[in-house]
């Protein structure tokens, strides 16, 4: 009876645990999204529709949109290194997330700032840092594989968006948008995967000091 206590206990803990987790990575995402969406607008590389009463006349949503996702990228990165048997949650550091996050806003703020006569060579060049930040900073396959699924599935759903007229880039060269905006979103992937494994090395640390825990009083 004892024993079935303590493991409700745990589950509950853990799951409060992945609860804040959560909840820190989706401020982070909204923290990131009013930041970079600020940079796109001062450049107006993205426009929102000028409609009154239209619910998505303004750019209200798109911070709870970014901070849902983040929240979601976050908690994926460390459960998919869980479930590979992945090494490498305690051996993560804040410092090599500080400089990730550094080297992302660095990448935005070049979509922003820097104006090159050709797309493509911009989007190569966007290319190349966004696969030097996770060669720099990740390295994984799986996280590899996530961040291509997220710019995947961000890309596809930005297109729709678009599409609908919720909001719209000046100058589109990859059907409705930029070209080089899966690129943003592969790195802000590897970006918050990063974030989300540091967060969830104290949650490592506790279950495994539980698991021990339990096996002593076990024995």
């Amino acid at each position: 009876m004892m024993g079935i206590c303590d493991d409700n206990s745990a589950i509950s803990s853990s799951n409060l645990r992945v609860l804040f987790r959560g909840l820190v990575l989706f401020i982070i995402g909204v923290l990131f999204s009013l930041v970079l969406n600020l940079l796109q607008v001062q450049r107006q590389v993205t426009q929102f529709p000028d409609v009154d009463g239209s619910f998505f006349s303004s750019a209200w949503w798109v911070p709870l949109a970014c901070g849902t996702a983040a929240a979601l990228t976050g908690l994926l990165y460390p459960y998919f290194d869980l479930q590979l048997g992945d090494k490498r949650l305690p051996k993560q550091e804040w410092s090599n997330v500080m400089r990730c996050i550094a080297v992302f806003v660095g990448i935005n703020h070049a979509t922003a700032k820097i104006d090159f006569s050709n797309n493509l060579q911009f989007s190569l060049t966007l290319t190349a840092l966004s696969v030097g930040l996770w060669w720099l900073f990740d390295r994984s396959r799986s996280g590899f594989g996530l961040g291509i699924g997220i710019a995947v599935v961000a890309t596809i759903v930005t297109q729709l968006l678009v599409y609908h007229g919720i909001y719209r880039y000046t100058a589109p060269d990859f059907l409705y948008i930029r070209s080089w905006m899966p690129c943003i979103f592969f790195s802000g992937g590897v970006t918050m995967g990063s974030i989300g494994r540091q967060l969830a090395i104290y949650d490592y640390k506790e279950s495994c000091s539980s698991h021990l825990h339990r096996k002593q009083h076990l024995e």
